[in-house]
């Protein structure tokens, strides 16, 4: 079992693949990144549950990493540990200060450097910060920008189900539904590049149940743009011949037959306009009986 996805961004190739073969001997999926640019896209690609970052890099430094990092609302919640050569106080407090969880200098022990990054992720897990399929903001992350809506009236929310997900995952294994739910996680990310901005906010509820906190005027726009990307993409996640007839071929405990559409996306939206609101628990309602209507419910 995966340990968890691991970012290094380091551009010293001696030091990056040391710290891959050693951390993959670990049980992490580790990938690594020389640029602080490479390492931002890759964040954007898929979320790592874990980022070990250089500071002195050739385009841009760690710090400078760290705070975009921390300035996005989908990676702002990811530990961060700091890795390099300096070892002014000075520098240390200035890594902290932008957020990073930890840091340590080189040269550095291997086992001192695994303990930490097993500290850093036990604490978040046990914060309920990220889901640990997905590495998306989960828990109390997800509630505290909800109550931040309150304080706006520009805001929209975008409740995402997968539609025949837990049929899906009887017949192909929990492993290929682990694979659909980064698969989802992996378009939603895509989607709010193409149609919103970084400061989206997405969640992973728990289950195949995600959110998206975007302005109300970019409500319907990103959802037109998950679903058709959805529909394109999930045909990867099943075998051949049920790609070609449209559908599976599901077996009951008697022996009979039945024909179960390929999943889709089960999605409904909330905006500010359909207040007011006086709690987070009226707009999460709200958001969930949306989601049950035919309206926005067609692709099911």
């Amino acid at each position: 079992m995966s340990q968890g996805r691991m970012l290094i961004v380091e551009d010293d190739p001696d030091i990056s693949n040391m710290l891959r073969i050693y951390f993959q001997s670990q049980g992490y999926d580790v990938t690594v990144a020389q640029r602080g640019e490479d390492a931002l896209d890759m964040c954007r690609q898929q979320l790592p549950h874990i980022i070990v970052l250089d500071i002195m890099l050739p385009d841009m430094d760690g710090y400078d990493v760290c705070r975009n990092l921390r300035g996005s609302l989908r990676t702002s919640h990811i530990p961060i540990i700091f890795l390099t050569q300096k070892d002014e106080r000075s520098d240390k407090i200035h890594g902290l200060e932008l957020g990073a969880d930890d840091y340590i200098t080189k040269p550095f022990d291997l086992e001192e450097l695994k303990l930490r990054v097993k500290n850093a992720l036990a604490r978040a897990k046990y914060e309920s910060l990220t889901n640990p399929t997905t590495g998306l903001p989960s828990g109390r992350l997800i509630e505290d920008q909800l109550r931040q809506l309150m304080q706006r009236d520009d805001w929209g929310i975008i409740y995402v189900g997968i539609q025949g997900f837990n049929t899906f995952s009887e017949v192909y294994g929990f492993v290929a539904g682990e694979e659909v739910l980064r698969f989802a996680s992996m378009i939603i990310g895509k989607s709010a590049d193409s149609v919103g901005t970084s400061d989206d906010f997405i969640g992973h509820i728990g289950g195949h149940d995600f959110i998206i906190i975007t302005s109300k005027e970019m409500t319907e726009p990103t959802v037109a743009d998950l679903k058709n990307r959805f529909d394109k993409g999930v045909g990867v996640h099943y075998d051949w011949q049920t790609v070609q007839q449209g559908h599976m071929t599901v077996q009951d405990g008697e022996g009979n037959e039945t024909k179960v559409d390929l999943m889709t996306l089960s999605i409904g939206t909330v905006t500010a306009d359909d207040g007011p609101f006086a709690d987070i628990r009226e707009i999460t309602e709200e958001a969930a009986s949306a989601r049950r209507k035919p309206r926005v419910n067609n692709s099911s």
